[in-house]
């Protein structure tokens, strides 16, 4: 007979649970900075429509908080060297943040320095990340840019908009805690080209293009958004999954009721909700003015909204 693995104890179990419940749907007021660097312009575009809610096991939300909470020891750890950190901004007392694309667009700093060892007179971008051995391997074998270009572009988007002209990688091993820290200047064409790819797919009116038709493509396959892009699934119904709002210059606007939406207002959305069209697997077939009806790849017809008699 087969050993049958240990039971996690009730501690363990409840633990874990109590993440999951005070988990947030991890939908993000804006496109952030450190996504941007995602190959797939389809999924950004999801990200940015709140079409998937977040679901990860309470173990997975710890290991979350674990990289979060390294971020204050790495600062204290810089700050023994004599380098002046500020991970707040002096003017706000809040994070360092930056934004582009009408507010849609942007991120928060993990902090600000100068006078660090390798460049004392330099002002520099900071940004702290925890890796597996595995990855950290990796990035001290190929560099942050070749082995973790999402983390590359995140930096040249905070140098862009911050107008500082190098940034430092500092990544902790969490199997060994060594330390691998990586100084990188500020590309100006790399951080052009990704704020022209953020305002193209935050006011781009139909879904991009996947970066694979095959659902069995590796990066498909590990998307959160595989259901509803490639497996005909329903997108969350929240303001950004309607046709009436539409991003605006500092928000979101919805044309059903001709008025701005709040953060709060575009997850509780309303009764006349229809979705945009792109996020149905069907045809439209014919339309009023509070219903679609569509004719659905998988056969039948389905009518978002109420069709009047």
């Amino acid at each position: 007979m087969a050993v049958l693995p240990p039971r996690p104890t009730p501690t363990v179990e409840a633990i874990f649970a109590a993440y999951e419940i005070e988990a947030d749907d991890g939908f993000r007021n804006h496109l952030g900075a450190s996504l941007i660097g995602k190959n797939c312009e389809r999924a950004l575009w999801h990200d940015f429509h709140w079409t998937t809610r977040s679901h990860f096991p309470g173990r997975i939300l710890r290991l979350f908080e674990t990289g979060q909470l390294e971020e204050a020891r790495i600062v204290r750890n810089l700050r023994r060297t004599g380098a002046t950190v500020l991970d707040v901004d002096p003017d706000t007392g809040r994070q360092w943040r930056v934004e582009a694309c009408g507010g849609h667009f942007g991120g928060s700093l993990d902090a600000v320095a100068i006078g660090l060892l390798e460049a004392p007179k330099t002002w520099h971008v900071l940004e702290f990340k925890t890796h597996s051995a595995k990855s950290f391997a990796e990035l001290r074998r190929d560099g942050v840019r070749a082995s973790k270009p999402r983390h590359f572009a995140q930096m040249q988007v905070y140098m862009h908009l911050t107008g500082l002209t190098r940034a430092m990688y500092v990544a902790v091993c969490k199997d060994t805690d060594q330390i691998h820290v990586e100084r990188l200047p500020a590309d100006r064409a790399e951080g052009e080209r990704l704020l022209a790819k953020a305002e193209r797919i935050i006011f781009a009116q139909h879904l991009p293009a996947r970066i694979s038709d095959d659902p069995a493509w590796w990066q498909c396959r590990l998307c959160e958004h595989r259901e509803v892009c490639h497996e005909g699934g329903a997108a969350a119904t929240t303001c950004r999954s309607c046709l009436h709002s539409t991003p605006v210059v500092g928000g979101w606007h919805c044309a059903r009721w001709d008025r701005p939406l709040s953060p709060a207002d575009q997850r509780r959305t309303c009764e006349r909700h229809l979705f945009i069209p792109d996020l149905v697997p069907g045809v439209v077939l014919d339309a009023g003015d509070d219903w679609v009806e569509y004719g659905l790849k998988a056969g039948g017809t389905w009518i978002n909204g109420a069709r009047p008699c």
